[in-house]
């Protein structure tokens, strides 16, 4: 919506720019009733996100994930919504939750040819201190004819059709792509609609700020300590670079998205394989960043090359501006080679 009270009458909504992209390239319109279904996920999740106090969704569920994490109560609720609303898409016959042990098959009746992985409310450990939280999802055509399996999710990140992520903050916002660059979307409650506000967005070559938790400063790898030392403490003249870390890795992605920068979730040696799942965390992530003209690594192999073997499995993350990447990159190769 415009100021002033006027109304834009050619106003672009994710529905529309999805349909736009999907007749360019030619396609059937599944992933548009696909991403039409996820879009109403989201608006209800930020519904519910926001009025969680009133209506008692907050405190724990009485379970706990199968990544560990307590379940709250809207971890719960968003994650029927997410599933309820795909399984009703007609568009998927495969989605993975962090809610879930094991893979949703979808029944034959209901079936399309999309595999959705997704957290549907991450940094939900955030939400009773009003932190900004969101939802993750990654989406990957099924590629055999078999029927649908667990198996059919474990595909690297290479695959990706689509992902992206919701942000529930000071509004709400959708970050797109379909693998033709990065959009963000904002929701205009006025007319219940995702509008998009930034076409085409590019991270920063170089940020001047990092992103991680430095509580599990102790348990760094060598090469992780050398590179924050050298932040804070430039050698070159430069100014030291800033640190956030809200906790929230949406929040986080999206100001390194926004600002540049890097953000951190390495392995360590409490979590050796690192701490974030690969599938809903860490690829769809690393698709929005490389779209953006970033780049996201574990340190010693780009995460989208990385071929899953389990729908939970568990990766070091590096992500954002690309030379601050290479910068972190040239470090752990020096480390690497030192141990050798």
């Amino acid at each position: 919506m415009s100021d002033g009270g006027l109304f834009d009458t050619n106003v672009v909504t994710l529905t529309r720019f999805v349909m736009e992209e999907g007749r360019r390239a030619k396609g059937t319109g599944e992933l548009t009733n696909l991403l039409n279904a996820l879009c109403t996920a989201v608006k209800a999740i930020s519904t519910a996100v926001r009025k969680a106090g009133i209506a008692h969704l907050y405190g724990i569920a009485g379970s706990t994930n199968v990544t560990g994490d307590q379940v709250k109560k809207l971890d719960v609720l968003s994650n029927d919504l997410v599933i309820n609303m795909l399984k009703s898409s007609f568009s998927s016959c495969v989605l993975v939750s962090e809610e879930d042990e094991k893979a949703i098959i979808i029944e034959p009746d209901k079936r399309g040819k999309y595999i959705v992985c997704f957290d549907p409310l991450d940094g939900s450990s955030n939400i009773d201190c009003l932190v900004s939280i969101g939802s993750i999802f990654a989406i990957y055509k099924k590629v055999t004819d078999d029927e649908p399996s667990e198996k059919d999710a474990l595909q690297p990140g290479r695959n990706l059709v689509a992902a992206g992520y919701s942000l529930y903050g000071s509004a709400t916002m959708m970050v797109l792509s379909t693998g033709q660059g990065v959009n963000c979307f904002m929701l205009d409650p006025a007319i219940g609609e995702f509008i998009l506000v930034d076409k085409d967005v590019k991270i920063k070559k170089r940020g001047n700020i990092y992103s991680l938790n430095e509580g599990y400063a102790m348990y760094f790898d060598p090469a992780v300590t050398e590179y924050l030392q050298k932040k804070k403490f430039p050698k070159d003249g430069s100014a030291p670079y800033g640190a956030r870390y809200v906790g929230s890795m949406v929040s986080d992605v999206h100001r390194t998205l926004m600002y540049g920068g890097i953000f951190l979730y390495p392995a360590n040696t409490k979590s050796p394989t690192g701490k974030l799942r690969l599938l809903y965390e860490g690829n769809p992530m690393a698709y929005i960043i490389e779209q953006a003209g970033g780049m996201a690594t574990t340190g010693t192999e780009n995460i989208l090359d990385i071929q899953p073997v389990s729908i939970h499995q568990r990766s070091a993350v590096a992500l954002g501006s690309t030379e601050d990447v290479k910068e972190f990159i040239a470090i752990c190769q020096k480390h690497a080679k030192a141990r050798k």
